[in-house]
């Protein structure tokens, strides 16, 4: 399980003439970036745009609470190069990317109920989904882009199954911390193996009352009337090895495709990952087809959502791989194996190969395409 302070809101886009509804459930807690995060933001255009400190965390303190012993833990990569991450808000990251849509191109309190698809008599016996909302809507799309988060309909849709909750019987398996955002606030949270009915009873404050002084002083200031706990929700890597991932002009992005546990801090880091790969197949495929005004309803369109998945395909089932492996690891208890397979093997030999994020793949194409015609064609 795991605490932290929310909203929630519901929104869904329309980009520059690609005819995209997506609904996302956002939590206005933090995002710890690494650099693979900041590369996709660079590559869209809207890195400069974001503020927080001023210089990535270079390093950690972990304290055995057990023991009292604290470790200090470098994010400085294999090359010498900095892997450490820049923590920001979640609802400024998405002001920013809604920034650069124009007026009126995201609808509100959407919420997607059925998906089914119809099978367009052309050339090539094109597909279009149809989204049924809950207040009524239908929306009939070309291509559709599921990024709903861990419970996501689309992602159920398309096969994958639901994301497992996470229960680990393991002794004082529990873990907090907490990372500047700014010179005047700070993130914090707290995972603790543990069992619905704790969920069901809210956060007290208790179970941190064993942690040092300087993690009680933090919670004792936290508003505890907008703490939640959430369940940790993560998707069996084989499912994702062994699911298409996609069908046809169908596919999911983001917490849809690979829900897991937040231990290496990459679930926001590879979803905008993801949208940058997925933005670049679907350009690719524009400039080989430069004069094709129908291209949302070819071939071209699942082709580019095929090699979209098959290209993130392993980079996920590693990260959930990792993040797994560190969460057992980490919340494993204070005996002498697990003292030595935490503090030797894993900070001493794995940590940085784990945090090695420096995950460049490059700039987007330059498209043009979208001023020069119109992809908003009626479908009837």
């Amino acid at each position: 399980m795991m605490m932290e302070s929310h909203r929630e809101y519901t929104i869904g886009l329309r980009n520059r003439g690609l005819r995209e509804y997506t609904f996302l459930l956002c939590r206005s807690y933090a995002l710890t970036l690494f650099p693979n995060a900041w590369f996709a933001l660079q590559a869209l255009g809207v890195a400069h745009k974001l503020t927080s400190i001023d210089f990535p965390i270079q390093k950690a303190y972990v304290t055995n609470v057990a023991n009292g012993a604290t470790k200090e833990v470098s994010y400085m990569g294999i090359n010498g190069t900095s892997n450490g991450p820049i923590a920001v808000h979640r609802s400024a990251l998405l002001e920013t990317l809604a920034g650069e849509l124009a007026p009126g191109t995201i609808r509100f309190s959407s919420k997607l109920t059925s998906i089914r698809t119809i099978t367009i008599d052309d050339e090539v016996s094109s597909s279009i989904a149809i989204l049924s909302l809950d207040d009524g809507t239908i929306i009939k799309a070309k291509v559709l882009i599921g990024c709903d988060g861990v419970h996501s309909l689309v992602a159920r849709w398309l096969g994958l199954m639901a994301p497992e909750e996470i229960y680990q019987f393991i002794d004082e398996g529990k873990r907090a911390g907490f990372v500047p955002l700014t010179d005047k606030e700070l993130y914090w949270f707290l995972t603790y193996n543990s069992s619905l009915k704790v969920v069901a009873k809210g956060f007290n404050g208790d179970l941190a009352k064993d942690f040092p002084s300087v993690l009680l002083e933090v919670v004792q200031h936290a508003d505890l009337a907008t703490v939640t706990w959430a369940q940790l929700m993560f998707r069996y890597p084989w499912d994702l090895i062994f699911s298409q991932g996609c069908k046809g002009n169908i596919t999911v992005v983001g917490d849809a495709m690979h829900p897991m546990t937040p231990d290496l801090g990459q679930g926001g880091c590879l979803a905008l990952e993801n949208a940058v790969i997925l933005g670049r197949h679907v350009a690719k495929s524009l400039l080989l087809n430069p004069n094709s005004h129908e291209w949302l309803v070819a071939v071209d369109a699942a082709k580019a959502i095929e090699g979209y998945v098959k290209e993130r395909r392993w980079r996920a089932v590693g990260l959930i791989t990792r993040s797994y492996f560190s969460s057992l690891v980490q919340q494993g208890g204070s005996g002498s194996f697990m003292n030595f397979l935490r503090d030797t093997i894993f900070y001493g030999f794995l940590f940085h190969r784990f945090f090695n994020v420096q995950y460049d793949y490059g700039k987007l194409p330059n498209v043009t395409l979208f001023s020069e015609f119109d992809v908003q064609t009626k479908i009837d």
